[in-house]
């Protein structure tokens, strides 16, 4: 019998309740040149994705959001990552947004895989011919963690913003242990040994300011990650949630040079 999956022993109904923080869409229209995908993840089970498209020559950023975020919230930043040099697709987890179904950790990491393949189908029916990029902020790192080291042959690079490398020291936060939960020994591998299997492209971008992922984080990251072609970009003056409104030039920036170098 197999081990465990290191994700699967911490789907907790305790740690589900208090990990996740989904939210309703409000409802407002598409902006103009994007579309919504739906894409089926169980049966009468559906996530959402919100595709923005650029140049088909371009790189594609396949983005998984931070908790209590949702995809309608990063409408007003699409044009953000087209000037960087990317068309975007944001996707949604079960329970977010305009998705169905209720949010777990097991989900979190199963559901990836299936929306990166809805992800890969898209892009070859519109004729996308730039190189794919997985990138994860905050409870996201999870997922596009999962993708680059078990898919790395399908995508050619990776970004990490405000990511974690240990998944105990959150539970902490929210007053959660293992021995509280029953759990004992946890098998399996968080995402800084996940990382350890990651050879593609790696960008990581973390605030200086973060309390709630202090900066460790990012440098462990950095430190287990196999890639050879890797780089942490520390972002001054802001914390966890004001990186992406505040980050500006360092921020944008690094993105916009490290979608360069996959096309060079």
């Amino acid at each position: 019998m197999s081990k465990p999956h290191f994700f699967e022993l911490l789907d907790h109904p305790a740690v589900n309740a208090s990990v996740f923080f989904p939210r309703p869409d409000d409802g407002r229209p598409l902006p103009q040149g994007s579309e919504e995908m739906r894409i089926a993840v169980d049966q009468g089970t559906t996530v959402s994705a919100r595709y923005s498209p650029s140049g088909s020559h371009l790189p594609t950023i396949l983005h998984f959001h931070g908790n209590g975020e949702i995809v309608s919230d990063y409408d007003g930043l699409a044009p953000a990552y087209h000037q960087a040099g990317a068309s975007l697709i944001c996707a949604e987890y079960r329970g977010y947004g305009r998705s169905t179904g209720q949010p777990s950790i097991r989900n979190l990491i199963r559901d990836a895989h299936t929306v990166l393949d809805a992800a890969l189908e898209l892009l070859h029916e519109r004729g996308h011919t730039g190189p794919l990029v997985i990138m994860g902020r905050s409870l996201g790192s999870a997922p596009a963690i999962e993708l680059a080291s078990e898919r790395g042959d399908e995508i050619s690079g990776l970004i990490i913003e405000s990511g974690f490398a240990q998944s105990l020291p959150l539970l902490a936060l929210f007053g959660l242990s293992l021995g509280a939960l029953g759990l004992g020994k946890v098998i399996g591998m968080d995402n800084e040994d996940k990382l350890a299997r990651v050879e593609s492209p790696l960008l990581l971008l973390h605030a200086e300011g973060d309390v709630l992922l202090p900066p460790w984080h990012a440098q462990r990251n950095l430190e287990h990650a196999a890639s050879s072609q890797k780089r942490l970009e520390m972002i001054p003056n802001t914390d966890h949630n004001t990186i992406i409104a505040f980050g500006g030039q360092r921020y944008w920036g690094a993105i916009n040079e490290f979608l360069l170098s996959l096309r060079s």
